[in-house]
Parts: structure tokens; C-alpha cells; sequence
């Protein structure tokens, strides 16, 4: 008898394009970080990039998350894609901090850096199955978005002000996904050209408000209201209307994150394979920027033009480079740790093995 092999799930190189520029997106902003208190063209890159870099990249996350009650197996990946992963990466951001700077503190109550993401990502999908229990799931995860703003003991702790944060984003992408809209109107296939032009004049639209504006967004460290991370009492005056700002703030990031994916190619492209690697960059590039950003490089007299062109170029081929595949073969073990010792077998469990990432990128076999 011969036994019919399941047919393989067919890759959309679009998502795969949209993961690898939204990763690049981050690399290039934590790059840039330390050249924004010296120059103007590096805010107006930074503001352009943290309006809806990491919004769209949590959109991405959660269209591929399941709101179904999770089996021992999802349960299973949570620990082992994110929660695991983070204490690894956590564990090594500690040492490599008592090495350089003499850090003797291990907290894995805070996030290091960019860590934070990993705890969000654990929090979204434990939440996400019994936030899809109630009536406009959407509707409250924006409540709780620009409500949390008003309590300052909700803080960076478990990265809890963060998540709930950014937490509509994720619901905006599994709702994206639970409405059809990319299979209704063949987004991932066509754009038309007057679509296309919208995200243009959109983006670009944004571009030119933050050069016309950047003297006075500096002055009201506007880029602190990108974070999602901190009360409103600590980013401005904590006014009772300050929620209304956030709202504005999200719906311009939902904007310009529609934007942003109409641009994307659809098609295969010379950056469709490094999408798959979206965990390895995200995690390892801030090892990479880490002694740029501590020496002191990005100070004062290399805060020119040409410095920070140098910087985005440089953030791009980073980005690249870990998402290659002997980086992927060497850090596999931290970034995708699998210790089946530490599990029971339950009966609900389906064989075989999981290549899913919390992104929602299918890895490839190596």
C-alpha cells in the first residue's frame, strides 16, 4: 500500500519580506539610538521608523496566533519558543553585563534591551484565547491599551505596561486574519497601482511632518510616547486627556503600518529566505550592537549625515548576516532550544516536530 504524503504548506513570500524589513526596521532603530541626542537626521529616521516598526511587527505575530484553547503541545511552545529563549538570553545579557560594566544584579523580572518583545509575545498568546471569549476583542484590547497608561505602577516588569501596550496590534493582525481581508482583496497576490501610491503619499506624509516638526518633537520627546512602556505621568504631565493621545498615536500607527505592507513585495525576493530567520535576528543583533553602542562610537562628532548612513547600511547587513545559515546552525541551540527531557508525553500531543516560530515564520529544514 502506499501511503499518501500530506502535500507541504505552500510559503507566501510576502510574509517572509514583511518579517525580514520589520526586523531590519528594528536593528536599524536600536543602531541609531545613541546618534539621536546629536542629530536631528537621526531623530527624524528614528521617529519615522518607531511610529509602526514594532506595531507592524506584533500585527505579523499575532495574524499567525490561534485563539483556540490550547492542547499540552501549544502550551509546550510557549515555554520552549519564548519563555525558554528568554531566560537564556536573559541569563547572557546578564553576564555579558558583569563583564563589561560590572552589573552584579540577575533579574529576569526586567527585560534586557530587547528582550522585552519575547515576554510580550508569551503574554499575548496566554491572553488571546480568553480575550477572543468576550464581544469586540479588538474594541477592549485598545481599552486596556490607553488605559494602562494612567496607572504608574503597571511598569516595565514581566515588560506588562509594554504588552498591554502594543496588545492591539496583535489583536488588529489575528482579526486581520479572521475578517479574510488578505484573501478578500488578494493583498498578498496584487496591489493596485493607485493603492500603492496611497502608502507612498501616506509614509511619505509622515516623513515630511517629522522634518517639518522635528524641533518641537525633540523638545517633547515624542519618541517616548513610541514605547508603549511608560505611564502617562512619566512621559508628559499625566493630563487626563492623555489617553486620547495614545489613541491618536495608535491609530497613526495603524496607518502607517497599512501602508508599510502595501509597499512590501509579493513576490520572492533576495530577502524571502532571511524572513525565516526573523527569532535569530531579533535575539543576537544586540549582541552585535552592543560594544558600537558602549565604546562610544555613535557620540557627538559621528553624529554627521554620513555617519548615520553608514550606520543603516550597516544595521541592513547585520541583519543579513544573522540570518544566515551557519548563524542559524550555530545559535539553533539558544534561539531554539528543544529539551524533550523536560517534558511529559500527553495523548493530545501530534507527532512530529513544530517549525513555527513566535513570529509565525515557518523555518525551513537545515
Amino acid at each position: 500500500m502506499t501511503t499518501v504524503q500530506p502535500a507541504a504548506k505552500k510559503r507566501v513570500p510576502f510574509w517572509d519580506n514583511a518579517r525580514f524589513v520589520a526586523v531590519t526596521l528594528v536593528v536599524i532603530g536600536h543602531g541609531i539610538q545613541r546618534l539621536t541626542s546629536d542629530s536631528d537626521n537621526a531623530l527624524i529616521v528614528y521617529l519615522f521608523i518607531y511610529a509602526f516598526h514594532m506595531p507592524a511587527f506584533a500585527m505579523i505575530s499575532g495574524y499567525f496566533s490561534k485563539a483556540s484553547p490550547p492542547g499540552s503541545r501549544q502550551m509546550k511552545k510557549v515555554l520552549t519558543d519564548i519563555l525558554l529563549p528568554y531566560f537564556i538570553m536573559e541569563t547572557i545579557w546578564t553576564l555579558v553585563q558583569f563583564l563589561v560594566e560590572g552589573k552584579k544584579e540577575f533579574n529576569p523580572t526586567t527585560p534586557s534591551w530587547t528582550l522585552w518583545f519575547l515576554l510580550a509575545l508569551g503574554i499575548f498568546r496566554l491572553i488571546l484565547p480568553y480575550l477572543t471569549l468576550v464581544r469586540w476583542p479588538l474594541f477592549w484590547a485598545v481599552v486596556f491599551s490607553v488605559g494602562v497608561g494612567y496607572f504608574s505602577n503597571v511598569d516595565s516588569t514581566f515588560s506588562l505596561s509594554r504588552a498591554i501596550g502594543i496588545m492591539p496590534f496583535f489583536v488588529l493582525g489575528w482579526k486581520v486574519r479572521q475578517w479574510g481581508l488578505v484573501e478578500r482583496w488578494r493583498v498578498a497576490e496584487r496591489v493596485t497601482w493607485w493603492v500603492r501610491g496611497a502608502a507612498i503619499v501616506v509614509l511619505g506624509g509622515w516623513l515630511v511632518a517629522v522634518v517639518l516638526l522635528i524641533r518641537p518633537f525633540r523638545e517633547i520627546k515624542l519618541q517616548h510616547w513610541f514605547f508603549y512602556d511608560d505611564s502617562y505621568a512619566g512621559i508628559a504631565d499625566g493630563a487626563w486627556w492623555d489617553g486620547a493621545v495614545r489613541l491618536g498615536f495608535i491609530l497613526l500607527a495603524v496607518l502607517l503600518s497599512a501602508a508599510f505592507f502595501v509597499l512590501i513585495p509579493r513576490s520572492t525576493t533576495w530577502m524571502t529566505g532571511f524572513g525565516q530567520a526573523t527569532m535569530y535576528i531579533y535575539l543576537l543583533h544586540s549582541f552585535v550592537l552592543y560594544p558600537i553602542r558602549e565604546t562610544g562610537v555613535l557620540k557627538d562628532e559621528h553624529a554627521s549625515a554620513s555617519w548615520l548612513l553608514s550606520m543603516i547600511l550597516a544595521c541592513i547587513a547585520i541583519s543579513i548576516a544573522l540570518a544566515s545559515p551557519l548563524i542559524r546552525k550555530v545559535f539553533r541551540p539558544l534561539i531554539e532550544p528543544k529539551p524533550k527531557w523536560l517534558f511529559i508525553e500527553l495523548p493530545d500531543e501530534k507527532p512530529g516536530p513544530s517549525r513555527t516560530d513566535p513570529t509565525g515564520s515557518r523555518r525551513q529544514k537545515t
